[in-house]
Parts: C-alpha cells; structure tokens; sequence
C-alpha cells in the first residue's frame, strides 16, 4: 500500500522562452493577462502548494484553462517547471536525473488519460501487461497480474478483443486496468472519466472507489466537474488562471467557500450528499433513547431517509466504535440540506 503523499511547493510554470525571467514579476503582481499582452508569454501555474495526502485521492478541479493538467504533468515531469518543487518519497523530482526519473515513471506512477491511449493494434490483455513488458517483467507472471485486474475492473472474456471492439466506457475500464497491473503508488488520473456517457462516468467512479478502498493508491484526479470531484476526493484543490483558490475537504469547500468564484461553483451542488452528520448533530443524545441510530460519518442524506423510513424526527449519532456520541433531528438535516450550515 502507498503510504507516501506527494508535496508540491512553490510551483510556477510560464511557458515561452524566457519563463524564468518573468517569476519574479508574477510573485509580485502580474497578471496572466499582462504577461501574455506585454512580454507573450503564458502563466500556467502561479506558486501552487498541496500537501497530496498519501493512500487518498487528492482531485484538481477548474475550468478549461485553469491548469490542472499542466498540474499533473508536473508530477511525472512530462512537463518541466519554470521553479518550484514536487517531492515524494524525499525526493524532488523536478531535480532528477533521466535514469532517475524513467524508473520514477515506470515504476512509481501510472497515467490514466481521458482518450483512453490504448494500442489500438493491441488486444484488451496485450494493452494492460504493456507497462509489465517495459519493466522486463517475466510474460508469464505479467499476463497473470492483468487477468487479475481485467477482471478486477468487470471486462473478464474480453481479454482478446480489440479496443475498437470495445464501448468508450469498456476502453477506460482497460486503461484503469493497465495503470493497476504497474501496481505504481502513485495513479494520475487526467479527465479520465470526462468523455464517458453520465451512468458509464458513474459506474466508473464506483469502481475507482471501490478499488482504492482495497488499494490504498495515491491518486491525483483532474476533473472539471464539481459533482465528481465532491465524489471522488478525499482532498480537493479548485485553480482557476494557474492559482489555487481554495483546497480542503469537500465538506469544508461547501461549507466555506473562500469567494464568489466557489460560492458560483458550489451554488447547485446536493448538499445532503456531501455534509456528514458530525458537522451538524448535537453533543447531547436523545433523552430516553432513539429508534434510530446513524453513524457520525453519514452523510446527511442517509441520516434525513432514515430517520423518514421510521417516521422519527431524531436519531442518536454513533461513532465508528459504537458509541453514542451525540443526536441529529430531522429538522436540522433538512435546513443544512437547503441552507449554509451555521456550524
């Protein structure tokens, strides 16, 4: 399991010629407008700092634009930045030399992209052991790691079909497959799910979370969608012009939106199915007991059905031992629901 989070430190990309000779304006002011209109270049990342939790998913979401795949290239080094830092493991890859960094790519990180980058001349089990085979990984053992994962992943009797054979949802589940079988610590993940059908997109990020629950991958996931960032993220950074304008948990994001810009953002989002209980409950427990009983983790979603299904207007809130910790009323889910929380 993956235990190593990824720290990304003072980060600026401006692309052009002379990118470096521009840092220290932008520290102190220029615009990505002004950059561009005066000098022509262009500010992609300005000063990014996340501390990338290890074994969670950390999502980068933003707009067309905003830089979160020129975020995620930094990771691997597919792109080089202008200054700054991205360590893990104590190391920073930015500074590593070319053998270095092949092993860091081949052996510590997997891609997962959004056009799926399959062989096409490839079929479904010769794709997936494909990272296998530049390893030097022996054929017998590599194609026993994909069968595992092929059919970890739902595609079990499609492993000699071609990817044009394939559905768009059935191409990224070979994909998924294929980052798995490296069994890299680290899984980047950029607008994988952005091109499928909603329920496919759906389906695909239950089988994500299913997996990192066994798992425990680092994961870094760039979406433009706020719904699965909120689903998916453990942790979330939203950019906007190459800068992080707020970072936290979803619940804090909801709660607490640092601007407009995230006040606009969040405005339509189901707040039932992000706030959890413990934000709300009260410390004191039903007196004379509760019919219901809900976990201090639920979200309020599933404590307000619950407590509608037995028709009570409280329930008693339990932590993960089992113990009775405090109450909810139906009432409160409801407004926190509808409204900001006060709490």
């Amino acid at each position: 399991m993956a235990s190593h989070g990824i720290e990304v430190k003072d980060l600026y990309k401006i692309f052009g010629p002379h990118g470096s000779k521009y840092v220290e304006s932008v520290r102190n002011g220029m615009t990505k407008t002004e950059l561009n209109e005066k000098h022509g270049h262009v500010l992609g990342l300005k000063d990014i700092n996340i501390s990338m939790p290890g074994g969670k998913i950390q999502v980068v979401m933003g707009l067309s634009g905003s830089g979160k795949s020129t975020l995620i290239r930094h990771i691997n080094r597919l792109i080089e930045p202008t200054t700054g830092s991205v360590e893990y493991e104590g190391n920073d890859v930015c500074k590593m030399s070319k053998s270095d960094l092949l092993e860091f790519r081949r052996h510590k990180t997997a891609m997962v992209f959004q056009k799926f980058a399959l062989l096409p001349h490839r079929t479904v089990i010769d794709n997936t052991v494909y990272g296998l085979e530049i390893q030097g990984i022996d054929k017998a053992e590599a194609r026993k790691q994909a069968v595992k994962w092929i059919d970890r992943v739902g595609l079990s009797g499609f492993e000699d079909h071609y990817p044009n054979q394939l559905s768009g949802g059935m191409q990224q589940r070979v994909g998924l497959a294929r980052a798995l079988t490296n069994d890299a610590d680290i899984l980047l993940m950029d607008e994988a799910f952005s091109a499928l059908d909603p329920l496919i997109r759906t389906d695909m990020q239950s089988v994500l979370l299913d997996i990192q629950e066994e798992l425990q991958k680092t994961i870094v996931f760039i979406t433009h969608d706020l719904d699965e960032a909120l689903r998916l993220g453990d942790r979330i950074a939203i950019l906007r012009d190459g800068e992080v304008i707020q970072q936290g948990t979803g619940q804090e994001i909801v709660l607490n939106p640092a601007d407009a810009y995230i006040a606009d953002f969040i405005k339509e989002v189901n707040r039932g199915r992000v706030i959890r209980v413990n934000t709300i409950m009260e410390s004191t427990p039903v007196e004379g007991g509760a019919k219901v009983e809900i976990h201090a983790g639920d979200r309020l979603e599933t404590a307000a059905q619950a407590m509608s299904s037995q028709e009570e207007a409280h329930a008693n809130v339990l932590d993960d031992s089992g113990t009775l910790i405090g109450s909810i009323s139906l009432k409160a889910a409801i407004n926190a629901m509808v409204t900001p929380a006060t709490h």
